[in-house]
């Protein structure tokens, strides 16, 4: 009788080399937008802070727009808690603070910043995962039978102020003043 060969794995090896790599791309990054300047920023730069040969990290992400929209996803990725309190102005009182707290943190300040300077649709990540988190509170109250603002309305009255406020002005969006855009929203 024949020997068998094994079959051909399909399925992909947790951590790894590649998870390895992806690690240390990602700190390098982290590091170097709180030490350099934006403009400093580039592939051969973060690869030789990651200790990677430069082409493994073109030949992964591309650009640094795309390698930072890869950082972005994963910081921002569940680090925001979806509330549920049970009210549907509460839940955005508590959203709208703790994305105010977040912005107000430096290193994600610079990561935001460092992908708007990138522009392009890469500047778009910074807002998807927090309009999928904005999404979950509406559809959740709409199941519940309540009355609520259409998702759009909810991203301008809430996410664009907050993001305006932290990228482009010197005025930090306090958590305090993140709360009273909900009023703006849910008046009454």
């Amino acid at each position: 009788m024949p020997a068998q060969s094994p079959p051909p794995r399909t399925d992909s090896r947790p951590g790894g080399r590649s998870a390895r790599i992806r690690a240390a791309v990602h700190q390098a990054v982290k590091e170097l937008l709180t030490v350099e300047a934006r403009d400093a920023l580039t592939i051969p730069v973060i690869a030789a802070r990651a200790g990677v040969h430069a082409t493994t990290v073109y030949r992964r992400w591309g650009s640094v727009g795309e390698l930072l929209a890869d950082v972005a996803t994963s910081r921002f990725s569940g680090d925001v808690v979806v509330p549920d309190t049970g009210s549907l102005r509460e839940d955005l009182e508590r959203y709208a603070y703790d994305l105010a707290k977040d912005l107000n943190d430096p290193d994600t300040l610079a990561l935001v910043r460092a992908i708007v300077g990138t522009g392009g649709e890469n500047a778009g990540v910074c807002r998807m995962e927090r309009q999928r988190q904005l999404e979950a509170i509406i559809e959740r109250e709409q199941t519940r039978g309540n009355e609520t603002p259409a998702v759009e309305r909810a991203v301008d009255a809430l996410l664009a102020p907050l993001y305006y406020r932290a990228v482009f002005t010197e005025q930090p969006p306090s958590p305090e003043w993140a709360r009273t855009l909900v009023a703006h929203l849910l008046p009454g």
